[in-house]
């Protein structure tokens, strides 16, 4: 008797399981909900509707919606907070591994509050000094900051950005001490440096190219591991004298934790596909953007090991978290 009351009860639950199988399998149904935890008109905002007009050809609409605000942790928590049903997405810089360590304001923890889906894409920094700086290579410079510790400074687009920490990062390896002199965005760092008030600074390859092709800057090295196209002739920093330095910054697609893992799968694959189109990798490339699509895990292991690589490094270079 016990078994024929369960019976019901039982199917039921089969029946879910198979409607929510079945919904799994037919996503998306409705339109996909791109959350870009910036303003528009940024590198992230850019990419992100690149990638949500080539994902929209299969049929189903995918749209961006920006979210800016406490410096990208706005954007980040809507996403954590709302449904887990492979809806709503953040697409974000690498800023979402580094604010922790930074600031108390983000109270998230990447690695158990979003769920991995893919890297999007890699954008390396490039390391450029005044033409009037007597560093000739990345060795010369390590040399004059370990002459004079303290003397040469260096501009960041503010404390925690990309910049800042791909230069805390060299002087943590290298053993130097550079002066760090934040301001508010890129612009106006690179201002300082192109006047020779600042010695030095890692810019975006997209702001910085034309500036070391007219004589401008000098450019020393690449934050990645791997030489960019648009910069050939200009080594890593790991080749020209700091080995195991990499500081990339990454563009990456996310989901609330407990998103079902064949959405997860499905949208990855489906990036994937859409960065192979040859329409986004010449935009991509535009913007010195290196395509990537990585398969969830591969994703997730870069996130929990760039939290450790930042923490330590906000730690080391005693970045106070405000």
């Amino acid at each position: 008797m016990t078994m024929l009351r369960a019976a019901p009860f039982v199917l039921a639950c089969l029946v879910a399981l198979g409607s929510e199988a079945s919904a799994q399998a037919d996503y998306p149904t409705r339109p996909v909900r791109l959350v870009v935890n910036s303003a528009p008109g940024g590198g992230t905002d850019i990419l992100a509707r690149v990638l949500t007009q080539q994902l929209s050809r299969g049929g189903q609409s995918f749209f961006v919606e920006n979210r800016p605000g406490g410096g990208g942790i706005i954007g980040i928590e809507a996403v954590i907070n709302s449904p887990r049903d492979g809806y709503t997405l953040l697409m974000t810089p690498s800023t979402v591994t580094v604010l922790p360590a930074v600031t108390k304001q983000a109270r998230y923890d990447a690695a158990k509050d979003l769920a991995a889906i893919t890297q999007v894409a890699g954008i390396s920094n490039v390391l450029v000094v005044h033409p009037d700086v007597s560093a000739k290579t990345l060795r010369d410079l390590i040399g004059l900051a370990k002459d004079k510790p303290g003397a040469l400074n260096y501009a960041s687009a503010g404390a925690g950005s990309s910049p800042h920490m791909s230069m805390e990062l060299l002087k943590h390896i290298a053993g130097i001490d550079l002066q760090h002199i934040p301001f508010k965005g890129t612009g106006p760092a690179m201002t300082e440096v192109l006047s020779g008030r600042i010695a030095a600074l890692f810019s975006n390859l997209l702001t910085a190219k034309p500036l070391i092709e007219a004589g401008k800057l000098r450019a020393l090295a690449v934050s990645g591991p791997q030489r960019v196209s648009t910069l050939p002739e200009v080594p890593t920093v790991a080749e020209a004298g700091v080995p195991g330095y990499s500081a990339l910054q990454w563009y990456g697609l996310l989901a609330p934790t407990g998103t079902p893992q064949p959405v997860i799968d499905k949208l990855a694959a489906a990036v994937a596909e859409a960065l192979r189109a040859p329409e986004v990798r010449e935009r991509l490339a535009q913007d010195s953007a290196e395509p990537v699509g990585s398969a969830p895990a591969e994703f997730a292991a870069l996130v929990k090991s760039e939290l450790v690589k930042w923490a330590d490094i906000a730690r080391a270079a005693n970045i106070q978290a405000e």
